[in-house]
């Protein structure tokens, strides 16, 4: 069947499917690179910043005006936000498990709601609170499994990550500006800082086309992807298809590396998944019920 004959509900599905497909190779590409986590920083970074400016410009030349980038303060905290996020997600990855970085990842979605009851006054509702009571306690059996194994910095990193990203998503919304533009050209922030370390500390990467291939084809498509899904699908089934990476970067690294995650991991990313999928599942139900009551 032709894609255009296609629902636009079977559109988004499709298209934020191939985007947490996509994200869920970040990890493992990662790894396979081999580098310095600076010098790895550095070159993903500074090339998702090329397409985007690349993909910005073939915008402005067929319509006249390319997409605003900032638009204002906001603008420049949302990149402030995704750039932080970046930093914070690359040490993840060299100084912890993948399992741990994939689930605690998984718990944005809790600090989105935190954030919007905080700053929004969108207080939370019931299955919210006991999807994230339930998530910390997951998150709690991995960092304290981090602690016995010395990966507490990783841990830890990973939850600024999933914390940055929150506050950017929530920054975003309450703003209501497009910002889709934004983390991509964000990325410059997390390539001035590789470059700045890396000048100190050595520039090295082993095998340097996976790193080429994760900056220029990989990020982007997934970023892409996932940020045009949410047109076609409510936030709900959007954010479902995140948790592809959560259940196969994991998978992909103990296929390639023979990286098996631990009991602990494991019980506490079970935990994790099994309440963020209840959670979105309702969330699913609850707006369609709604839809159909609608006149």
């Amino acid at each position: 069947m032709p894609f255009q004959s296609l629902t636009p509900h079977a559109k988004g599905v499709i298209i934020t499917f191939l985007g947490g497909l996509a994200l869920s190779f970040d990890i493992p590409i990662l790894r396979l690179a081999e580098g310095g986590v600076w010098a790895l920083l550095f070159v993903r970074s500074i090339l998702t910043v090329l397409v985007a400016l690349v993909v910005w410009s073939v915008i402005r030349a067929k319509r006249g005006k390319g997409p605003a980038l900032f638009h204002d303060w906001r603008g420049v905290l949302v990149a402030l936000l995704y750039g932080a996020s970046t930093i914070f997600f690359l040490l993840s990855v060299f100084n912890t498990s993948t399992a741990n970085v994939a689930f605690i990842l998984a718990f944005n979605p809790m600090f989105g709601a935190l954030l919007s009851w905080i700053f929004m006054r969108e207080r939370p509702d019931a299955a919210t609170w006991a999807a994230m009571a339930a998530m910390t306690i997951g998150v709690l059996i991995i960092v304290g499994d981090g602690l016995e194994s010395g990966h507490l910095f990783g841990d830890l990193m990973a939850g600024l990550s999933a914390l940055s990203i929150a506050g950017a998503l929530t920054v975003s919304r309450a703003s209501r500006i497009d910002f889709s533009f934004t983390p991509l050209v964000a990325a410059i922030i997390p390539a001035i800082a590789g470059a700045a370390v890396s000048m100190k500390v050595g520039f090295t990467i082993e095998h340097p086309g996976w790193i080429i291939f994760n900056g220029l084809i990989l990020t982007p498509f997934a970023f892409w992807a996932l940020a045009t899904g949410p047109r076609y699908l409510s936030a709900a089934e959007s954010g479902m298809f995140y948790l592809l990476e959560t259940v196969l970067a994991p998978v992909w690294v103990w296929f390639i590396f023979l990286e098996t995650p631990t009991t602990p991991t494991l019980l506490g990313g079970a935990i994790i998944l099994a309440a963020l999928g209840a959670h979105s599942t309702q969330s699913i139900v609850r707006q369609r019920r709604q839809r159909t009551a609608e006149p």
